[in-house]
């Protein structure tokens, strides 16, 4: 097998649970193969670049092989390989997340209550 069904690579690699999802995020543009747009029924070769936006920042992968049914995790993980520039911008990603404020910590006492509310209300004149 040299080429394959891009939809059927996505399911094989685990990227996506069925192939009707991978199908859906194909067509909603959220996959690029070789930075180009694409349809689900795609051939797709050993060496083709994917782009997958699941998450912020998109992952970048590398097709390494080619698999016509879903194997478990460990065998998946064999049909590709992230770039170096996909792993070193999820990382970055990551430290960002992990360094950003925690959004609560502005609250100090807590929700308004209804009390609290129906003062903020007649001071706007509602």
């Amino acid at each position: 097998m040299d080429k394959m069904r891009l939809d059927k690579w996505l399911w094989a690699a685990r990227f996506y649970k069925t192939r009707s999802l991978a199908s859906q995020e194909i067509v909603k543009g959220r996959v690029l193969v070789n930075d180009a747009p694409a349809k689900p029924a795609r051939d797709v070769t050993p060496g083709d670049l994917i782009s997958i936006r699941k998450e912020n920042p998109p992952v970048r992968v590398r097709v390494l092989g080619l698999s016509a049914v879903r194997g478990p995790a460990p065998v998946a993980r064999q049909l590709y390989e992230e770039t170096a520039e996909s792993i070193a911008a999820r990382e970055h990603a990551s430290e960002m997340r992990r360094l950003a404020p925690e959004p609560a910590q502005a609250i100090a006492s807590g929700r308004p209550t209804k009390r609290d509310r129906r003062r903020m209300d007649s001071m706007r004149g509602k």
